[in-house]
């Protein structure tokens, strides 16, 4: 029986066509994300244009002595403007912290003197309320990029969840708290579900390790609502909860002003 060289032809071209797109499609299903694109990846998810949320932070001491703050939290320019303002207790109401510039930028308000106090520019590594988060750990994840190179170690197994571990080391001539950070992030969703935090002048002293919780889907963005910092070396702990956040809302700039600071 002949064979029409046309439909011989049409034969051919599809059979080409699909060996070329499965080659694509294996080669593309091969290559694997560096440790840089995940970190991208990472400030992608964690650098909204907009967040405001209401916090519950809960500081225990290592003699299991609690305080407990509430605070309205906002951020515009993906992280790089932060204003925090303190609900309760009573005696911290009305006290307020402003971050410019990733959180290298700080202002203080203290409502019974009236006056707004600029930190010096090492402040960022400073507590921030005698909790177990820095001023720089709240700032955003931006500096991940900017100042930590970040390698791919392998994938392991997190909190239940399948991972990548990559670690970072800070960049020549970068001030921060930290010489190095490893951190494991989930492959699903980039959140990084744990992190550990290393001395300035020791990469092989571990000081705090951060671990987040009850992951959520929040106006379409994976978000984990509730996270504790671990103090290695003071034996203490710090949470944060996510009473309420939103994404991505209208923010006025007047809000990241030191005149604001003093807004009741």
């Amino acid at each position: 029986m002949k064979i029409n060289n046309k439909y011989l032809k049409i034969i051919f071209i599809s059979t080409i066509l699909f060996l070329l797109i499965f080659s694509v499609s294996i080669a593309s299903f091969g290559q694997e994300l560096t440790g840089e694109e995940i970190i991208r990846k990472v400030s992608e998810l964690m650098n909204q244009d907009t967040v405001q949320a209401k916090v519950k932070m809960t500081i225990t001491t290592s003699s299991d002595n609690e305080r407990v703050f509430i605070y309205d939290s906002y951020s515009k320019n993906k992280g790089e403007k932060n204003l925090l303002r303190y609900i309760e207790p009573k005696r911290a109401k009305g006290q307020a912290i402003l971050m410019l510039n990733y959180a290298d930028d700080i202002w203080m308000y203290f409502p019974r003197t009236k006056r707004i106090r600029k930190l010096a520019t090492n402040a960022k590594s400073q507590k921030m309320e005698g909790s177990d988060f820095s001023y720089e750990d709240t700032g955003a994840s931006d500096s991940f990029i900017e100042d930590f190179s970040s390698k791919k170690l392998g994938s392991e197994k997190k909190e239940g969840y399948d991972c990548y571990k990559i670690e970072m080391l800070k960049k020549e001539g970068i001030e921060s708290g930290y010489s190095r950070l490893i951190m494991w992030v989930i492959k699903d969703n980039f959140i990084p579900i744990a992190i550990d935090y290393y001395d300035a002048e020791n990469p092989e002293l571990l000081l705090k390790t951060l671990i987040q919780y009850d992951i959520k889907n929040i106006d379409g963005i994976p978000t984990a609502t509730k996270m504790v910092m671990y103090n290695k070396l003071e034996d203490s702990q710090t949470s944060i909860e996510m009473l309420e956040i939103k994404y991505n809302i209208e923010l006025d700039d007047s809000l990241f002003t030191e005149r604001y600071l003093k807004r009741k």
